[in-house]
């Protein structure tokens, strides 16, 4: 039986989770979706729709979702559901689950990897976080939980756009891609949103795209931006060197989940790199959040894929590599308070 695609929904409290999750519940959308909440925060879906006086209570929806409330552990919750299902009592295809807005996506994505029951039945396809515009600035500002959730994502929704100071959304978006360059962008004002951008986009599986915001790229070689007289950086602070690899900052926001890029032309040395990697997760996997790369390895024809959650780590055999491409490395770090130019330097260390 194929594996249950399954997506964390994840977001600051007040971001319009719950606002997205009603409509994926009673819109004719032909998907039938089980959808998990994962003990209670300040925010429920409808009282309506939950029954919130007991540990487990499914409701199925006139569109084919079913919605499943529970307090406690998300791997008896998803075991429950799958034993359902085998035995005919309820039907899914997909599940949502979503956590409580200052909850650490982390621990919910790793339990994929760690848990054999729940690898079984299912496979995650991406960690979704919806963003308030109004307020996102701020709660970056004060929240390490509202940084985690950009730092984790596959996927980003921007809610409340409608509303929130155009000059204040472009802000918000050019700090979300520094910290994360690798999640695409979209809005969602009032959960409006079609469900393709928030199911089956593959953003967990191995595959030779290594898809990152092409501005984010020409920031980080070049690290220079045009100012006006509206610019409100602090100029003296500013270090506008070029991709030497040394750390710079584009605006006064100084934020502990930050992304950064090797790329290289020269081939890794497989035993050095596989070193090296696990090297770097026994000491700094609790602050990876995210890392995902296509390497060129030593002798090899084939493209080598990697990505991993904290210290879960996993690596697959890409395509061949095309004669009329040149072969290359690229990678990509997410995490808190990462040493990038140990990181760096390591990696230029593993080079042939």
């Amino acid at each position: 039986m194929a594996l249950i695609p399954t997506t964390i929904l994840t977001g600051f409290l007040g971001a319009g989770k719950t606002t997205l999750l009603n409509r994926i519940l009673r819109e004719p959308h032909g998907l039938r979706i089980a959808v998990i909440e994962n003990e209670f925060g300040q925010e429920n879906i409808d009282n309506d729709i939950l029954v919130q006086d007991s540990n487990e209570q499914i409701v199925e929806m006139s569109n084919g979702c079913i919605c499943c409330t529970v307090r406690g552990d998300l791997v008896l919750a998803l075991g429950s559901l799958a034993q359902k299902r085998t035995a005919g009592e309820i039907d899914f295809d997909r599940v949502v689950i979503e956590t409580t807005g200052l909850a650490n996506p982390g621990p919910v994505a790793q339990t994929f990897f760690m848990d054999d029951e729940v690898a079984m039945s299912y496979m995650l396809d991406a960690v979704v976080t919806v963003v308030d515009a109004v307020h996102g600035m701020q709660q970056l500002d004060e929240h390490e939980e509202a940084q985690r959730q950009i730092g984790f994502a596959d996927k980003i929704l921007l809610s409340k756009t409608d509303v929130a100071e155009p000059k204040l959304t472009d802000a918000l978006v050019a700090r979300i891609r520094r910290m994360n360059p690798r999640a695409p962008i979209s809005r969602s004002d009032f959960g409006k949103v079609p469900i393709t951008e928030v199911m089956d986009l593959r953003g967990f599986n191995l595959n030779d795209k290594l898809e990152l915001d092409p501005d984010f790229l020409k920031a980080d070689e070049h690290a220079h931006h045009d100012c006006d007289e509206h610019c409100d950086h602090d100029h003296h602070d500013h270090d506008h060197g070029r991709h030497d690899h040394q750390d710079h900052h584009h605006s006064h926001h100084t934020d502990g989940i930050a992304a950064f890029v090797f790329k290289t032309e020269r081939a890794f040395d497989t035993a050095k790199l596989e070193d090296l990697l696990n090297g770097f997760l026994a000491l700094y996997g609790p602050r990876m959040l995210r890392y995902k790369g296509v390497l060129w390895m030593n002798g090899a024809d084939r493209k080598v894929i990697f990505q991993g959650v904290h210290q879960m780590m996993g690596s697959d055999i890409g395509g061949k590599w095309p004669e009329n491409e040149p072969r290359e490395s690229k990678l990509v770090f997410i995490g808190k308070d990462l040493p990038k130019s140990i990181f760096i330097g390591g990696l230029e260390q593993c080079l042939v």
